[in-house]
């Protein structure tokens, strides 16, 4: 078992952890100092306890994922959640938070996705394959997202890896759809927009600044 930690402050994970159903069941503990964002990932757990950037982390994966909730609900093609929802995989190994994660109505319908209780009522977990995710790299979570998770999500049958980095002078904003062996990125269109095979239309994503000269974000639709 291999424990890697990002951020000043250090968590020990118990030694009873092992494997993906021993993490599933220590997430369930007050173990776990919150909003702690912990993974297992392929028999390692990550454990990112560094702040998120303002600007560049979390409001740009609120803009990208209030896009793809409006969206979702007014074309009634299934449901979008933000971070904080937990997504496990058996086959893949793998269990943690994305930035977001939509789930359409056909996948639920068929099993392809389904809900897990918790101990207090009402849904906590999402188990198998839903049909798209959504990351956005800070620079803790750089390796996981671009290598870690690039892989992880393929083995996990995702159809769709979203994946944006904000951090630079330009921004990268990339779908990656399923191939036979590893995820291929979305050629990009005319006027920067790239098409989502799962949701049926084209996006951009357009940096601005607000009125105090921060960075703001939005994402386009057509």
């Amino acid at each position: 078992m291999v424990t890697l930690v990002v951020g000043r402050e250090r968590l020990t994970v118990p030694k009873w952890v092992t494997n993906l159903d021993t993490f599933r069941r220590w997430l369930d503990t007050d173990d776990l100092p919150e909003h702690t964002r912990a993974w297992f990932l392929r028999g390692e757990v990550w454990i990112d306890m560094s702040k998120e950037q303002l600007y560049t982390h979390a409001d740009l994966k609120a803009e990208i994922t209030g896009v793809l909730r409006t969206l979702a609900k007014s074309k009634k093609l299934g449901r979008c959640f933000p971070d904080g929802v937990l997504l496990t995989n058996k086959k893949a190994d793998l269990s943690g938070n994305p930035d977001a994660v939509f789930v359409s109505f056909e996948s639920l319908t068929a099993k392809r996705v389904t809900q897990t209780e918790g101990k207090e009522g009402g849904f906590v977990e999402l188990v198998g394959t839903p049909d798209m995710v959504l990351e956005v790299v800070s620079d803790s979570s750089e390796r996981k997202d671009n290598q870690t998770l690039f892989e992880a999500y393929f083995d996990a049958g995702i159809p769709e890896y979203w994946l944006v980095d904000a951090r630079g002078d330009e921004v990268e904003f990339h779908v990656y759809k399923r191939g036979a062996k590893r995820y291929a990125v979305v050629k990009r269109q005319a006027g920067g927009w790239v098409k989502s095979p799962v949701f049926g239309k084209s996006f951009r994503l357009i940096r601005g600044t607000d009125a105090t000269g921060q960075p703001e974000f939005t994402l386009e639709v057509k």
